[in-house]
């Protein structure tokens, strides 16, 4: 399985930028796909998470500025963010929760490599 996210860059302050995560492989259950950044000397934090049934939630910072959204039939996620602050400068991670087979009792993080967002004043 690899994530393959894209989309990142630089953009001025109250600007939007597109991520977008591809997931290639089998999972045989998906359960959530998931955005998590993390800035420099910080802990990696999620950002915004989608269920298999489309039901969404928000870190308090960028609830009503991000959006994400997913594919299933592409097995894509996206995260639309508008509104852009000089602190949502981090490295962002997709993520995906499932299970790996039809076999798996616990599930399984895959996530994919990161993609920076540098945020200028």
């Amino acid at each position: 399985v690899q994530l393959q996210a894209s989309g990142g860059g630089l953009v001025q302050t109250g600007g939007s930028l597109r991520l977008s995560c591809a997931v290639s492989g089998n999972i045989f259950s998906i359960r959530t796909m998931a955005w998590y950044r993390q800035a420099p000397d910080k802990q990696r934090e999620l950002v915004a998470t989608i269920t298999s049934n489309g039901r969404t939630d928000y870190e308090d910072s960028v609830n009503g500025r991000f959006t994400i959204s997913k594919d299933s039939a592409k097995n894509t996620v996206d995260l639309q963010m508008n509104s852009l602050k000089p602190e949502d400068t981090a490295a962002y991670f997709c993520n995906v929760r499932g299970l790996r087979t039809s076999h798996s009792i616990t599930m399984t993080d895959y996530w994919g490599q990161g993609t920076q967002v540098t945020v200028s004043s």
